[in-house]
């Protein structure tokens, strides 16, 4: 069982039903998934220990002459694009060394500029033409922090000059060209901030200002570990990690956001603090974590980015925990989101990792961008050509990235195929390889990943849903939409080549709907909030025949922006109870559950109050039974048996 939490998440609505079938007008490059699908770059931090695998972390977006750029830890380059979906890699003229580790971007309007993690002064880069991959100096050396140690060891005590750095910074300009540096990664010091003049060769204006530290005692969500438990898997007490900070100002209020409590396991999150003033003073917003998501494939929500798009809608960009090969293996992960009228500032990841509709103007309810396609695929019958060890195909059906297939061997023509039961509606795929003794330390030649997805609805004739055949670029998560939905009962993956020693898969996701009616809303919903105000427990009926659940809660009963998302087989591993373990001490709470299935959504459970200091139980009234709308199967004309569908086979 994968222990029960919770992440961020959406907009109370009403009445949710079943999601009427989507158009072919949602499909080619017009919806998504997470984690983005980049061409995640090899590591070589630990190429003498054998150790190899795929990541990206630590994003930095921005924005600049209308183009989105995006800088990840030790990526040797930097990706762009047009519409935050598709994403090409930029070699640069210029690059550290060292690979870059939690970069800082920022744009002035003419010029973006680049600054790395360091231990001591390093250079500043900047470009006018980030888009050619033109990078010069700003400045050579930047200047030493006023009052800090040298180098990464020794380290100065809590009480003794600062830690070396600035290490994970974040760079923010002000509307009035003023410019600050944030920056701070550790279990001992806070983050730090200070003003700094960009004028080359740059100087610091004053000495680093401490911002604010964690505080684990009263935010539940700060407690290090697996869900939040405080401790290593052995039971070791571990200290939590703050990091990440990310400087946003949104009208007069200025949201210096941070990362807690530590990268390698699902609870990392984002919180923020809110000021008047650049370096404050600030304080705790009561409504965090803005961006949380402990639960279903896609885990961790810390250490990104917030920023608008150029229609003005609010996004994070974050990082996600995989933990297969390394502890920081990790992924990035877009949530939309917005800000209240009363400056609440808020991500949703309800149904965060199911496809997502592309945005290409202003949006008003960022969970509108679900698109009603659920996991077909879950604990489908999965079997393969060939299999390697005890690596079977049932294991790339789970959800779950840190299992994974491998195949017996890594040659054109090998098959994972998938029975989903019945015959159903396919919208999209996604492939997300695992990286198994691949045996490569840094990126490659003609590293690219090619297969197609066919499908089928007997499982002896079989059409192309989409071919990356000739692709000339990896796609350690790939997504793939066809040019209209399909009815299948089975679809399969067809091998070509991969990265790497070994096929592995992690996940063959399949998306789209059944027939049939909307799930009921759950029965005997109940919540106690713990004598440990930090912990809340909720009990609730399983609902037949569904997939899972959204637990939401938030700080009122039209704000549920904060989702855990339990599998009904976990439920039932913990006996219908759910433990909520990311509160905030002395914040009032509501709480409501959805169910979600194959043939859509159910409404929601009445809300129910967590009062701060309260810890009687509180029973929500069994809903009536909802007025289900069914989805009902698109028409939808499939190729003669005869023949493959063509499709064409984009790079």
């Amino acid at each position: 069982m994968r222990s029960l939490l919770l992440a961020a998440a959406v907009c109370l609505s009403g009445t949710f039903v079943a999601l009427a079938s989507p158009s072919a007008a949602q499909h080619r490059d017009t919806t998504w998934a997470n984690p983005v699908d980049l061409d995640y770059r090899y590591g070589f931090d630990q190429t003498h220990e054998g150790i190899a695998y795929r990541t990206g972390a630590d994003p930095s977006v921005v924005l600049h002459q209308d183009r989105y750029y995006m800088f990840l830890t030790q990526a040797d380059g930097y990706w762009t694009s047009q519409n935050l979906v598709d994403w090409t890699f930029v070699t640069p003229s210029r690059w550290p060394l060292e690979g870059s580790v939690g970069p800082a971007a920022v744009s002035d309007g003419d010029r973006l500029y680049l600054m790395q993690s360091a231990a001591d002064p390093t250079p500043m880069l900047s470009s006018d033409k980030p888009e050619t991959g033109r990078f010069g100096f700003h400045s050579r050396l930047m200047p030493a922090i006023p009052g800090a140690v040298r180098g990464r060891d020794p380290m100065p005590g809590p009480n003794d000059r600062l830690p070396a750095g600035p290490w994970a910074p974040d760079v923010f300009i002000d509307t009035d060209g003023k410019w600050y540096v944030y920056w701070g990664s550790s279990d001992v010091f806070p983050l730090y901030g200070s003003e700094i003049s960009p004028t080359p060769p740059m100087e610091w204006v004053d000495t680093p200002t401490a911002m604010f530290g964690l505080n684990p005692a009263r935010h539940g969500w700060e407690r290090f570990g697996l869900n939040h438990s405080g401790a290593l898997p052995n039971g070791t007490p571990v200290r939590p990690f703050i990091d990440g900070a990310r400087m946003n100002r949104i009208g007069d209020r200025y949201y210096l956001q941070y990362s807690a409590p530590g990268t390698e396991y699902n609870a990392y999150a984002t919180g923020t603090y809110v000021g008047r003033s650049p370096l404050g003073p600030f304080t705790y917003a009561p409504y965090s974590p803005v961006s949380y998501k402990p639960g279903g494939f896609v885990q961790g929500a810390g250490h990104g980015s917030t920023f608008q798009d150029r229609y003005g809608n609010w996004w994070n960009m974050s990082t996600s925990w995989v933990g297969l090969n390394w502890s920081f293996e990790r992924r990035v992960s877009l949530m939309p989101g917005g800000v209240h009228a009363d400056g609440q500032l808020w991500f949703s990841s309800r149904f965060g990792d199911f496809p997502q509709k592309a945005v290409d103007g202003p949006i008003t309810d960022p969970d509108s961008l679900f698109t009603g396609w659920m996991p077909l695929s879950y604990r489908a019958r999965a079997t393969a050509t060939s299999t390697l060890d005890a690596f079977s195909a049932d294991r790339a059906t789970d959800e779950d990235p840190r299992t994974f297939w491998v195949a017996g061997t890594n040659t054109p023509g090998q098959l994972l195929t998938l029975d989903l039961g019945a015959v159903k509606t396919v919208n999209a795929v996604q492939v997300n390889f695992a990286d198994y003794k691949s045996g490569v330390y840094g990126d490659e030649a003609n590293q690219r990943a090619r297969f197609r997805i066919q499908w089928s609805v007997d499982g002896q004739s079989w059409f192309v849903f989409a071919s990356r055949m000739t692709a000339e670029r990896d796609s350690p998560n790939a997504y793939l939409t066809p040019e209209r939905p399909v009815r299948a009962r089975y679809v399969r993956y067809n091998h070509g080549e991969v990265p790497g020693d070994h096929l592995a898969i992690s996940d063959l996701r399949v998306f789209g709907n059944a027939e049939g009616e909307a799930p009921a809303a759950p029965q005997g919903f109940s919540l106690a909030r713990q004598s440990d105000q930090r912990d809340a427990l909720l009990r609730f009926q399983p609902v037949p025949g569904v997939l899972g659940y959204n637990i939401r809660w938030g700080v009122a009963p039209d704000r549920l922006h904060s989702t855990y998302q339990v599998w009904a087989d976990e439920l039932a591993a913990g006996g219908g109870a759910v433990l909520i373990r990311a509160l905030n001490l002395g914040v009032d709470y509501h709480f409501a559950v959805e169910a979600f299935g194959e043939t859509g959504v159910s409404p929601l459970t009445a809300v129910l109050a967590a009062p701060a200091g309260r810890t009687a139980t509180v029973r929500a009234p069994d809903p009536a039974p909802p007025e289900a709308v069914a989805i009902t199967a698109p028409a939808i004309t499939a190729p003669a048996a005869t023949a493959a569908a063509p499709v064409s086979e984009p790079k």
